[in-house]
């Protein structure tokens, strides 16, 4: 069962955003520098795995402004439990730059989506 872990809060620890997920933990999970689009929710899925197990760590459109910053800072971005587990979405950059290069003009993605992230990104 594919677990998915949503991310609440953006906050800056010196020149690192950490994501703060609501429950569960990142504790054993392997970034894989995968990043999707979920156009029915308004977010972005950064794909990370255990055992071979696909967990969706969701970044919904409230953290967007965050989001943009790091990629235009190019600053390393993390995704943080309750217990200040912690680990780094490797790939971000590139995937994220892309898939919003993808997005822009694309209907396939529905029109809020690609209107949410041409007025951001």
């Amino acid at each position: 069962m594919k677990q998915k872990l949503t991310v609440v809060n953006a906050e800056w620890i010196e020149n690192e955003l950490i994501l703060e997920i609501d429950a569960g933990t990142v504790s054993g999970l392997t970034a894989m520098q995968q990043i999707l689009a979920d156009s029915d929710n308004l977010s972005f899925i950064y794909i990370a795995e255990q055992n071979d197990d696909y967990t969706y760590i969701s970044l919904p459109e409230t953290v967007w402004p965050e989001l943009k910053k790091a990629l235009d800072g190019q600053m390393r971005v993390f995704a943080s439990d309750r217990n200040h587990v912690r680990i780094e979405l490797a790939g971000f950059h590139e995937e994220l730059g892309d898939l919003v290069e993808n997005i822009r003009g694309n209907s396939n993605y529905g029109n809020e989506m690609v209107e949410k992230v041409e007025n951001l990104f």
